[in-house]
């Protein structure tokens, strides 16, 4: 059963920090090189390597999407957004929980500034950026304007999806319940009124333990996708689901286990929605994850 619901957010006195699109995000890797060869393998190009930080861009025109970093523990550092103004960077440096002052970006490519802030339901670490020189030189393919973005298990959904869906421009394009009728994942994406924007660049759902489940990169076309798909295997890199088909947001998915058993996800032809979109809710039903494709692993869901 599929219904629509009116969405309401919750008035906490604090405006609402307008984001733009997602930016980058940060990976620490202990074996860097293994990682560094399967980023290549996986369609990222290197632009900078500085200290233990090593950047990578697609072929959109963000000057970085990935930064790969050398360290003690595999882990996800968190992902960053552009917000639409320096005005909106400063609110939230002075506003969001364990914010940061307001740093320029002194190695990364693109320069900039940020703030650094911590999810106040599992810790985890948020990056808003603003005033990154972007490519100009894109000439292979079209840009793609909002190409990527994350998903993690949080540990209290409604705590999580309060602060997300008021402080940010974040809007549930999906939301998914369980057999009690509590809500327990969501599909997020960045409310910009009229403007065409991806189904969700945001997904969370309630688990035991919070981490980050996956990022998704957007590939150019099926074509690209598939090819990229028997190239990783040709690698021997492991396949972790696709190459399938979802239902909300009905994107093609292809989703890989890097060399630290992070989950990088290729991915095409996603939904498109505006202010305009209706919030689906829906149960929760291992029918309602994939329309074709490879059966549903059970690791993925970890």
């Amino acid at each position: 059963m599929t219904n629509s619901i009116p969405y309401n957010s919750n008035n906490s006195g604090l405006r609402c920090i307008n984001l733009v699109r997602i930016s980058h995000v940060y990976y620490t890797h202990r074996d860097i090189n293994k990682a560094r060869q399967f980023l290549e393998d996986f369609g990222f190009q290197e632009v900078k390597r500085v200290g233990k930080d090593t950047y990578y861009r697609g072929t959109g025109f963000e000057p970085f999407v990935y930064c790969a970093r050398e360290g003690d523990e595999d882990e996800f550092g968190g992902a960053a957004f552009t917000v639409e103004s320096e005005e909106d960077l400063e609110y939230a440096s002075r506003t969001l929980p364990g914010a940061s002052k307001i740093t320029e970006f002194t190695d990364a490519p693109g320069s900039g500034l940020y703030v650094t802030f911590r999810d106040p339901a599992d810790n985890f670490p948020f990056h808003l950026v603003y005033g990154q020189k972007c490519h100009d030189d894109v000439k292979t393919f079209p840009p793609l304007k909002f190409n990527f973005g994350t998903l993690a298990c949080v540990t209290n959904f409604a705590k999580a999806f309060e602060f997300y869906t008021t402080r940010f421009n974040f809007k549930p394009s999906d939301l998914v319940y369980d057999g009690n009728g509590r809500d327990i994942t969501t599909f997020l994406h960045l409310d910009r009124d009229s403007e065409k924007v991806d189904h969700h660049c945001f997904f969370f759902f309630e688990g035991s333990k919070s981490h980050v489940h996956h990022s998704y990169f957007e590939t150019h076309n099926f074509d690209t996708q598939v090819l990229g798909h028997d190239w990783l295997r040709h690698k021997g890199y492991e396949n972790c689901w696709g190459v399938g088909r979802h239902v909300m947001g009905s994107q093609i998915f292809d989703y890989w286990f890097d060399t630290s058993r992070f989950i990088l996800e290729h991915y095409v032809d996603g939904d498109l929605v505006d202010d305009e979109h209706p919030i689906n809710r829906s149960q929760a039903s291992p029918d309602n994850l994939h329309v074709w494709g490879p059966d549903l692993p059970p690791e993925f869901l970890l």
